[in-house]
């Protein structure tokens, strides 16, 4: 049986559903940590869980609008001052979130086949670059997962993403 077709096995629409209930969770993590440890608790020469996050927004934000209008900047150029506390950190990340959320819609599906050069680095076509972003966000989360254990505190389940 060899037919062609265009059917999807996921749309954009529940790619995005799984990419914020992944970013819901990440967000649930960040919340657990104690405040005091958030920006310094590192173990074995691992970055602090907020450098770690600061990556996520980084790739999230800037990677959108690059999906969106294939124009990359490198990454990391922001150049606003990385939040130094808590509530700063969840602000920029819920900034991100909403980024995503009014950007996503203005992708046309074929765009997701297209070939892109991510932040000047990544070739890949752009469904391939949003799942390393999911992939790398999992990652990491699982590292700040460690971080809270070793801290005696129970991460958030990771099959919620509510």
């Amino acid at each position: 049986m060899n037919q062609t077709t265009n059917a999807a096995v996921i749309t954009p629409e529940q790619l995005l559903e799984h990419w914020q209930g992944h970013r819901k969770l990440t967000r649930k993590t960040i919340e657990a940590f104690p405040d005091d440890k958030l920006f310094t608790y590192s173990i074995g020469g691992m970055r602090p869980f907020s450098e770690l996050v600061m990556e996520f927004i980084d790739m999230t934000g800037p990677g959108i609008t690059g999906i969106q209008s294939g124009e990359w900047k490198k990454f990391g150029e922001d150049s606003r001052p990385k939040p130094a506390t808590k509530a700063a950190l969840l602000a920029r990340w819920d900034e991100v979130t909403e980024l995503l959320n009014s950007t996503w819609p203005n992708i046309k599906p074929e765009r997701f086949q297209e070939r892109e050069l991510a932040f000047g680095q990544w070739d890949g076509t752009v469904y391939w670059s949003v799942l390393y972003f999911i992939d790398n966000e999992i990652h990491h989360r699982g590292q700040g997962f460690v971080y809270l254990r070793s801290l005696g505190i129970e991460p958030p389940p990771f099959w919620n993403r509510q």
